[in-house]
Parts: C-alpha cells; sequence; structure tokens
C-alpha cells in the first residue's frame, strides 16, 4: 500500500492554523506534508476524493476517558475503548488511573503503553496523584512523568487533603505536568445520587449540591495561587465553577479546565424522563423528534451529575469564550449489571466517545456553538492546554485525521457501539452528523464504509 496520499476535495478545518477552506492534503510516511489548494499529486501518491460536504481536521484529543485495563476488562479494554474512540474520530485519549491496579507506578504505565501498542489511537496514560487514589500519600511522580505519564488525577476519588493537594502541586510544577482535579467536597456531596433541586425531591433520590464542586474547585485554586503549578478542572459542571475559572483565568493563573458533551446538552430533567435541555431544544429545532424517556433511566447517573439548564448556558458561554479550554468525553463504560437496577445502586458514567460529535454538532446546526470553535475544543485547545503533540495538520505534524459529515443523520444504536459499555441515554435518538473515516499516523484505522478494518 503506498505511503503517500493526497487528499482532495473536503473542507478542511485546521483552527491551530486558522485554515479554514476547501483544499488538499498531502500525506507522506505518516506525516503531513502539505495543505494548500489544488496540490499536484506526486507520482507516488494515492489520490482520495472527498465529498465536498464532508469535513477534514486533525484527529480529536480527549483528555479525560476510562479504558478500564487493567482491572476490568469486562467493562473496556485498551483495544475495545481505542476502537471505540476511532469511531468517534478521537486519535488521542489520555486514560484515567482508576484501574486495578491503579496506575500508580512505572510498571503500570507499562503496561499500559504495551496493550496500547497497536491500537487505533493514541493512548497517554495519567498516573495517580497518591498511591492507590487512597488519598493519604503522593505517587513517586517524577518516576511517572519519566515512565511517560501526561497529567496526574486521583479521577473519581477528590484529593479532599488540602495539605496533600498542596504538595501534589508543589511536586508537579518542575515537572511542567498538570494536576487533574475530579472536584468535589465529599462532605457536601455525602450520598447525593443527582442535582439536588426540585426533580430530586420530586424523584425522591439524594441530591448533590452544585456547592459541593464550587467549594473543592475555590480551595484548589487558592493552592494554584499559593504553589503556581499546572491545573485543570475536571468535567465542570455548574455555572460556579465556570465563574471560578474565569477569574482564575483573568489573574494569570496556570489553570486550564473541561466540559463534558453531557453535561452541555442534558438536564437533570433527563432523571425524570423529561428529555428537556439543549439538546433536545437543538433537535426539535431540526424537526428531530425527542420522546420521552423513562423515569430512574441509570443511563443519566453520572459524577458529577446532570445538572439545569442555566448551568448548560454557563458551560456553552465558557466554552465559547475560552474559559473552558476543553471538550473531554469522559468515557465511562460499564456492564449492563452496573446499570440494570435501582438508581442509587448504578454506577456513574456514560459511554461517550461514539456520540460526542454528533451529539455536539447539534448545538453547531442550532447556531449556538460555530464549527471552527467546536472543532479547536476537540482539537489544539486541549493539545496546547496539556502540551500534547497532536490536534494540528501542520507540515511535519503525524497524520492523525478525522473526516466527518456534518449533515449525515443516524439513530443512536448501543447494540452497535465498538465500546464494550452500551451505557449512554441518547439510545434511540437520531443525531445528524457522522465520522465517516478516522486516520492515525497516515494509515485509516476506521472508515464507515468498511474498506478499512474497525479493530
Amino acid at each position: 500500500m503506498s505511503e503517500t496520499f493526497l487528499l482532495r476535495g473536503a473542507r478542511i478545518l485546521d483552527p491551530a492554523q486558522g485554515y479554514d477552506a476547501h483544499g488538499d492534503l498531502l500525506i507522506r510516511d505518516g506525516r503531513i506534508y502539505a495543505l494548500g489548494p489544488d496540490l499536484a499529486p506526486t507520482a507516488d501518491a494515492a489520490v482520495v476524493t472527498l465529498p465536498a460536504s464532508w469535513v477534514l481536521t486533525p484527529g480529536f484529543v480527549d483528555l479525560h476517558a476510562h479504558l478500564r485495563e487493567p482491572g476490568f476488562e469486562a467493562k473496556e479494554t485498551i483495544q475495545s475503548g481505542a476502537a471505540a474512540a476511532a469511531r468517534g474520530g478521537f486519535t488521542t485519549i489520555c486514560c484515567m488511573p482508576n484501574t486495578q491496579p491503579v496506575t500508580d507506578s512505572a510498571a503500570t504505565i507499562a503496561y499500559v503503553r504495551d496493550r496500547a501498542k497497536d491500537a487505533p489511537a493514541r493512548v497517554r496514560p495519567i498516573a495517580a496523584i497518591s498511591k492507590g487514589e487512597a488519598g493519604k500519600e503522593l505517587a513517586e511522580m517524577a518516576e511517572l512523568a519519566e515512565a511517560g505519564a501526561v497529567a496526574f488525577s486521583d479521577d473519581g476519588r477528590p484529593v479532599s487533603s488540602s495539605r496533600l493537594m498542596r504538595s501534589a502541586l508543589a511536586y508537579a510544577a518542575p515537572l511542567g505536568l498538570p494536576i487533574v482535579e475530579h472536584c468535589q467536597d465529599e462532605d457536601l456531596v455525602g450520598a447525593g445520587v443527582m442535582h439536588e433541586g426540585a426533580i430530586a425531591t420530586l424523584l425522591g433520590l439524594p441530591g448533590w449540591p452544585a456547592a459541593g464542586e464550587d467549594v473543592m474547585l475555590a480551595r484548589d485554586l487558592a493552592l494554584v495561587r499559593l504553589t503556581g503549578a499546572k491545573y485543570h478542572a475536571a468535567h465542570l459542571s455548574t455555572a460556579g465553577a465556570v465563574a471560578l475559572v474565569r477569574q482564575a483565568k483573568r489573574e494569570g493563573l496556570p489553570v486550564s479546565a473541561e466540559v463534558t458533551p453531557h453535561h452541555l446538552l442534558l438536564t437533570d430533567a433527563w432523571v425524570a424522563g423529561e428529555r428537556s435541555g439543549p439538546l433536545a431544544d437543538a433537535l426539535a429545532a431540526l424537526g428531530i423528534a425527542v420522546p420521552p424517556g423513562a423515569r430512574y433511566d441509570t443511563a443519566t447517573k453520572v459524577n458529577p451529575p446532570l445538572r439545569t439548564t442555566d448551568d448548560c448556558a454557563a458551560l456553552l458561554e465558557g466554552l465559547r469564550d475560552g474559559t473552558i479550554d476543553a471538550i473531554a468525553t469522559d468515557h465511562a463504560p460499564h456492564t449492563t449489571v452496573d446499570k440494570a437496577c435501582e438508581y442509587a445502586d448504578a454506577a456513574f458514567g456514560i459511554s461517550g466517545f461514539e456520540t460526542a460529535l454528533a451529539s455536539l454538532l447539534a448545538l453547531v446546526h442550532a447556531g449556538r456553538l460555530e464549527l471552527p470553535t467546536l472543532v479547536a475544543a476537540l482539537t489544539v485547545r486541549p493539545a496546547r492546554a496539556w502540551n500534547l503533540d497532536a490536534g494540528t495538520l501542520a507540515p511535519g505534524a503525524a497524520a492523525d485525521l478525522t473526516i466527518f459529515d456534518p449533515d449525515e443523520p443516524w439513530t443512536v444504536e448501543p447494540g452497535r457501539f465498538a465500546s464494550r459499555g452500551k451505557n449512554t441515554p441518547l439510545a434511540g435518538l437520531t443525531l445528524r452528523g457522522r465520522v465517516r473515516q478516522t486516520w492515525l499516523g497516515g494509515r485509516r484505522v476506521y472508515d464507515v464504509g468498511g474498506e478499512y478494518p474497525s479493530f
């Protein structure tokens, strides 16, 4: 097979270079060789003509995903998770350390990297902040960084000790890697399983106050001021958290943040079977029916919980104005048993890789988000936040590409997911926009037409 390809005809959108035009992309030996209009094919190039309605971007970058391996392979493996990522257009995925054993040693980092060698996405391990994610003693952070960790997090378990968090920030600072916090004051959150409000009261479910996120984030930002270390706020869900990050950035603190598609698009009303909020409104505006859901649908149970329409609006504004750097899926696959139970007992999490782009494009089609802003939040903005070698089509960069049809309708069928986790509240919905091809290092690792293996 040729190692040189000329892709032509599609709209090429690369926010890293400010490039947005129909043109050609020349790939040679797995890297971007040239980008521009009417490139002349070289004698060895295989020409791939794409529809003019399709969009070609840098491969998507996900700063927050759970691949479950080692230890929880019934939920997901590195290979199945990477295949799901490729179907969603993600070519670089950063995996959280809450595995068994926890990714808190150089040996576990090496295991993850070895298992990911032939995966259809680049897997970048995040190491634990504390040994065993127990929040008692720091992991060997310098050793983990040398082994290939791209960040540190006890995700799913907030660092409750202020003293330990200060130490973590101080140790991470000279390493140049971010501390990634799951902002949750466990004393405030308690046994909460959904957003604290009228709907939780109606359903008789323990509430989870927005202040549980805001208080922990405020503490962490005070410690960032003290240490000057890089800090990343995971999966923001509240208007208050957006305001705190915005102020921190105005102060010049080295802070970044992410938001998930579900926190942008869904509200706590979905737990009651009322599919209202930004996604439902956007789909309705497109003439796409949004049938009611089921009460106590455990697919809506996520950590942090789905919140209010006002929170969604604040998150979207934060994404648009740059307060929030990145969209991250927080892909959290589970077995059917994990979710087929009472709401209070169900596992937290949504399988997000394969529905992320299509759900987010609803905001673009509804005129609430510009396509270049969306693509930037999926490519160059997360890459720059963590200094990852990804997110651009500049000459010399790895030829990691996402090619999608922004208008193609399709129905979410979890049984067809590449992920082992079928847990999504979007099951049965028709979305508009579909990844057609994903390229990794100059080779197609996913093609919806089936010409290349989808792993």
